[in-house]
């Protein structure tokens, strides 16, 4: 753990904007830490709440997915954690524009910005075998947040019923995409 909290202190030097590259690094010493991010969004260490919100910002910057797992991953190690769900939850939506030009701006609780589009798409997924999907949209590289009821009822407030062939869907449009949230019924 040692080594991991180094390169923390190194990491928190940084400035915010830049990410480390995690997904080239292959460290030989791996290893399990007892980190969970629970559903909430929230996480824990050994059982107990991670209340500094710094230190979980900066080990959601060297979180990596590898197939279903999570990772803290830095030049040094790799360290599997536990994700209930997703690591992150997307906890405010700002919509800029209108109609195809519309961009949807996403903010997460450990303050990550995305615009919506091609590189982070909005998405529904079956969980746990919930009969309904729930809204996730792509942070990096795999590593999802899933969208708050909030957030996720704005959306729907932004969103167009469209025919298509087979059914009437309802869509949100973002930097050039189309995103289904949902069917008619």
């Amino acid at each position: 753990m040692t080594e991991l909290m180094n390169y923390l202190v190194e990491l928190e030097g940084m400035a915010n904007d830049r990410l480390p590259p995690v997904q080239s690094w292959n460290p030989e010493r791996t290893g399990e830490i007892d980190i969970v991010i629970k559903r909430d969004g929230s996480w824990l260490h050994d059982g107990a709440p991670i209340k500094r919100a710094r230190l979980a910002r900066l080990f959601s910057r060297i979180l990596r997915k590898d197939g279903d797992a999570h990772f803290l991953v830095t030049p040094y190690e790799k360290l599997k954690i536990v994700v209930e769900d997703a690591p992150f939850v997307a906890v405010l939506l700002r919509a800029e524009g209108a109609g195809h030009e519309q961009k949807l701006v996403f903010t997460t609780n450990l303050g990550d910005v995305v615009l919506a589009g091609a590189e982070h798409a909005i998405m529904m997924r079956e969980v746990d075998g919930n009969p309904h999907t729930i809204p996730y949209i792509d942070v990096r590289d795999g590593l999802l947040a899933r969208i708050n009821r909030t957030v996720y009822y704005e959306l729907v407030a932004l969103s167009e019923k469209e025919d298509t062939d087979a059914s009437v869907v309802y869509t949100v449009r973002s930097n050039g995409e189309t995103f289904v949230l949902g069917a008619a019924e």
